[in-house]
């Protein structure tokens, strides 16, 4: 394929197109997963080949457990991207992480019952280290191109990842923040969990919306409450994404480029032939002598 790029934004509730990509040509990938969530938008940032996927579709048309996340995932991987910069919008747990505010996360868990979050399975066995679950690497460089940018950026944050489309019970988010988790959204997972089966660098820059509904005598979150939040944090992350991009440009070997070097469990020759043309482009090196 001509188009290609090896950073690619994900946009989350409120950020549909990156406004600062130039030269943007609207590229559709069919992948054995189904389709994408919609259209990659492919340009240059600043002169730097950049792919962007409003994770929702055009026009919000899809619920977080509608995303078609192995379908993303799998044609980003089509299209050469190496680093994934994800953009989400999330309630807060604690009073310190306040709406406006932009967290970059450093730690997920898993309250999803998705069973289309992996890669692995129907004949192929394999299991991917994800202690960590976002990349190092481009942690640190986010944060230290939100620091030159003078953007305030809090340098960590747990999300609680649940499945939706409501928004949670008052005792959900009691239980939540008694986890110890800062942040609760609905689309990190299982989108972080195949960007590191697929190989590919993953970072979240979380955009506080709410306080969710922990707070005793508060006001429960909202759409309109989300929305009324959302307009002034998207700008800001608008301007920075040409700065995080730049900081993401400058491209070196990661962990996370071979995380299934050892993962996978099943014996080349036992594939299913159907698993094995879907999973060649992820895989094929490795079960290839």
């Amino acid at each position: 394929m001509a188009s290609s790029a090896e950073i690619a934004i994900i946009g989350g509730s409120g950020l549909y197109a990156a406004s600062s990509i130039r030269n943007v040509q609207r590229v559709d990938v069919p992948t054995p997963f189904g389709m994408p969530s919609d259209y990659f938008s492919i340009g240059t940032m600043d002169g730097i080949p950049v792919a962007f996927l409003p994770r929702h579709g055009e026009g919000h048309r899809l619920l977080p457990s509608e995303v078609p996340s192995r379908a993303n995932l799998w044609a980003l991987k089509s299209l050469g991207v190496r680093r994934i910069l994800s953009v989400s919008a999330v309630g807060s747990l604690v009073e310190e992480y306040a709406p406006g505010d932009l967290v970059l996360c450093d730690q997920l868990i898993d309250r999803t019952s998705r069973k289309d979050g992996s890669f692995f399975g129907g004949g192929v066995a394999g299991h991917v280290s994800f202690a960590q679950p976002f990349c190092a690497d481009m942690r640190d460089r986010i944060l230290d191109a939100a620091r030159k940018a003078g953007q305030p950026m809090k340098a960590r944050g747990t999300l609680v990842c649940m499945e939706g489309p409501p928004f949670s019970t008052r005792a959900e988010s009691a239980l939540h923040k008694d986890w110890g988790a800062q942040l609760i959204g609905m689309t990190a997972l299982p989108e972080a969990r195949l960007a590191r089966e697929a190989e590919i660098c993953y970072a979240t820059v979380a955009m506080v919306t709410d306080y969710d509904c922990w707070r005793e005598g508060g006001e429960a979150v909202s759409v309109d409450m989300v929305v009324r939040t959302m307009r002034d944090t998207v700008g800001r992350v608008q301007a920075l994404l040409p700065g995080l991009v730049a900081a993401l440009a400058d491209d070196g070997d990661c962990p996370c480029r071979h995380a299934a070097r050892n993962a996978l469990m099943t014996d080349p020759a036992s594939i299913p032939y159907d698993r094995r043309r879907a999973l060649a482009l992820l895989y094929g090196g490795y079960w290839t002598p």
